[in-house]
């Protein structure tokens, strides 16, 4: 498979990502100390743009990271870098960024004050979607059974950090028995979110989903579903703890996530759920189809072309 072209945007130098950029000193690298932030675009506007830099300075202050710069100079610096993207890759279409940002580097150790300065490095790639056919059909997860998610008390998952291996080797597990994407527990056996995405069941016509307290990330698309999409269509939503044993009673299931907004899932192993248009998911997903594109009219300063 022909790896797309990804534009990258390191302290400022604009460069092909595959190109070193930094140094081995670098924190982020070496022990995982960066926060990030993933931004996609719809009609060539930056969606959710607030709501998304809100979070990273809330992970900025939880890791008790200084940012390289404010909200205007960052959508600057991505407006180049989508811009230069567009100039080098053969393809028009909507586009995934990523900024993330490290303590900096300095001095081996894992004392943050060896650090010297917070860096910065943007990626611009094309935005990453399911197939027509699985997006049609549904997804397919599997619960992670080797590991649970780390608790809140631990590193708490609602920081978006550059720590990610308890999300990697939970999703390994789920792809090695051909699923698409891992649910992943807590110590309490309660259903948590899956590796890169929330998750949600409808039941009775109520959109259930884990609290922030089960242990999981404050998803942007989580929240506009909270506060603005299920509340438009008349559609109760309510946040409560999901065991194993209430599988059985969900009529519907789909996964929230920035990068492909809402997806339905099929099954999670044996569990089957309720896809295609006669769904309480299918309104949800025409409604959220309509507010990104409200969205971008009303935003005309976060276009990028």
């Amino acid at each position: 498979m022909p790896v797309p072209y990804i534009q990258a945007n390191t302290n400022g130098r604009l460069h092909d990502a595959r190109e070193p950029a930094v140094s081995p000193l670098n924190r982020g690298f070496l022990y995982g100390d960066a926060i990030y932030e993933v931004w996609r675009t719809y009609h060539d506007v930056v969606f959710a743009w607030e709501e998304h830099w809100r979070r990273l300075e809330r992970s900025a202050a939880a890791l008790y990271m200084t940012l390289p710069f404010g909200p205007a100079d960052a959508l600057n610096e991505i407006k180049r870098t989508v811009a230069a993207f567009f100039s080098r890759a053969d393809v028009r279409a909507d586009v995934y960024i990523r900024l993330q940002i490290t303590r900096g580097a300095g001095v081996i150790g894992l004392d943050p004050a060896l650090a010297d300065r917070s860096d910065f490095t943007l990626l611009v790639q094309p935005n990453p979607t399911w197939t027509p056919q699985r997006l049609k059909d549904g997804l397919r997860l599997s619960l992670a059974t080797s590991l649970r998610r780390n608790p809140i008390t631990a590193l708490n998952p609602a920081w978006k950090t550059g720590n990610y291996l308890n999300n990697i080797l939970c999703l390994r597990e789920a792809r090695t028995r051909g699923a698409d994407e891992v649910v992943i527990t807590n110590f309490d056996d309660e259903i948590t979110e899956a590796a890169v995405s929330n998750i949600a069941f409808v039941s009775n016509g109520e959109i259930l989903t884990p609290p922030m307290a089960a242990g999981i990330l404050g998803g942007i698309t989580r929240q506009l579903l909270q506060e603005k999409i299920a509340p438009a269509l008349g559609v109760p939503m309510r946040e409560i703890a999901i065991g194993l044993g209430d599988l059985a009673r969900m009529d519907e299931c789909f996964l929230l996530s920035t990068t492909k907004d809402l997806s339905a899932v099929a099954t999670i192993d044996n569990a089957s759920f309720k896809v295609g248009n006669n769904t309480v998911f299918a309104q949800l997903k025409r409604a959220f189809g309509h507010y990104t594109h409200t969205y971008a009219q009303a935003h005309p300063e976060l276009r990028l072309a």
